[in-house]
């Protein structure tokens, strides 16, 4: 995967912060050595998060987030703080910048709480430093967006930041050897983009190749005869969630089965969360609220799995009038009070900090927390078989 193509949830997100004209658009358009910032003297030129995503030297495939002034006044005012302070919940790295000819402010103080709370590494960039003539901060960096001073050391700083473990996450391919054969099975009908394949079972692929293992990819209708035609049987079997109801018939009991969004819950961090999430189904009421959560925005479809399978599924197994609200993209609610559980998507467009935040923000508020894969095996009866391949998941269940 080339670095112009790296999906945004495996970017480095790096937040700008600051409050109003203390030059946070013009240190990011300086940081980037592009315009992507609006600047002007005028309070509040930044209305919203203003997102980039790039190739940054030394850092890789990164997203730059340029944020409103945190200390923005009035109803509009208030509602632009908001969403600055939403960008805190998946920022892996802040930058406060600093007007060095004011010094920190109240709302600088704030913000580098914030970040400690949070656990988001930072830095202090003291801008205008050209006015000043400050050539060193013990807490930061001294700089000048105007006349680009110190802004490689920005970089450099904001580089030594980054702690990923990226590398040594895998999709499955810890899970198998060289030459082993993984079945995939990829249902193509109205609902599968066209021409291409979904993100998580484009990474499984890459992982499986990454690790010598050979990817054998079907269609469910093609999974019989695929397997009848194997040298031996797979070494597991990946599906789609939704095509449990069929698959988990056609593939032998001693054949490991789970699919792509089970071992994306396990890539970002919550599949043990999520495994013991899925035992709330069993308390849902008359009137209980479930929250169905994706991470992505797309067009949807008649048959759309959040908005029509997961709802109609979870009202058949129950047997209730359930109440489904649903969100996308960034719009995940900040308030979870009065819900009865969550069931997120495998997480795939957020990067693994703010899938993190969804998922305590949900136990903070007592809320259970589980994902679609886990929920669909879980009515599905096979839960415990798609957690087969994780031993200590699977004496969990």
């Amino acid at each position: 995967m080339s670095l112009n193509s790296t999906p945004s949830g495996e970017r480095t997100h790096i937040g700008f912060f600051g409050r109003r004209n203390a030059g946070k658009s013009s240190v990011v358009n300086a940081f980037t050595n592009q315009q992507i910032s609006v600047v002007s003297d005028v309070k509040g030129t930044t209305t919203d998060p203003v997102t980039k995503a790039m190739e940054l030297l030394p850092l890789g495939p990164v997203m730059i987030i340029d944020t409103p002034g945190f200390d923005d006044e009035g109803a509009l005012g208030e509602e632009r703080v908001r969403r600055a302070k939403q960008v805190l919940n998946r920022a892996d790295i802040a930058v406060l910048v600093v007007d060095s000819t004011a010094g920190k402010t109240a709302a600088d103080e704030e913000l580098i709480a914030i970040f400690k709370k949070k656990n988001i590494p930072y830095i202090v960039a003291y801008n205008k430093c050209d006015l000043t003539g400050e050539s060193a901060h013990a807490d930061g960096v001294s700089v000048s967006a105007a006349e680009r001073i110190n802004i490689e050391l920005l970089k450099e700083t904001v580089a030594r930041l980054v702690k990923s473990d990226a590398d040594s996450r895998r999709v499955c391919g810890d899970l198998v050897s060289q030459g082993d054969f993984v079945v995939l099975v990829v249902p193509i009908d109205k609902a599968a983009p066209k021409g291409r394949l979904i993100l998580p079972q484009q990474q499984t692929i890459r992982d499986l190749l990454d690790s010598g293992a050979v990817p054998i990819v079907c269609r469910d209708e093609e999974l019989q005869i695929t397997l009848q035609k194997l040298p031996a049987p797979p070494k597991m079997v990946i599906t789609d969630s939704q095509a449990f109801g069929r698959v988990k018939n056609i593939v032998p009991e001693d054949v490991p089965l789970t699919s792509f969004s089970i071992l994306m819950a396990r890539y970002k961090g919550f599949l043990e969360t999520a495994v013991k999430g899925a035992a709330a189904i069993e308390k849902l009421r008359d009137g209980s609220r479930v929250l169905i959560a994706e991470g992505c925005t797309h067009h949807r479809q008649c048959d759309d799995i959040g908005t029509v399978k997961l709802p109609n599924m979870l009202k058949k197994y129950t047997g209730r009038s359930i109440v489904i609200e649903t969100s996308s993209g960034k719009g995940f609610p900040e308030d979870l009070s009065g819900f009865d559980l969550v069931i997120h998507c495998g997480g795939c467009m957020l990067n693994e900090r703010e899938v993190r935040y969804r998922r305590q923000f949900a136990g903070d508020s007592g809320v259970p927390f589980t994902n679609y894969g886990t929920a669909l095996a879980y009515m599905q009866g096979i839960l415990k078989r798609t957690l087969s391949v994780f031993p200590d998941l699977y004496n969990m269940v």
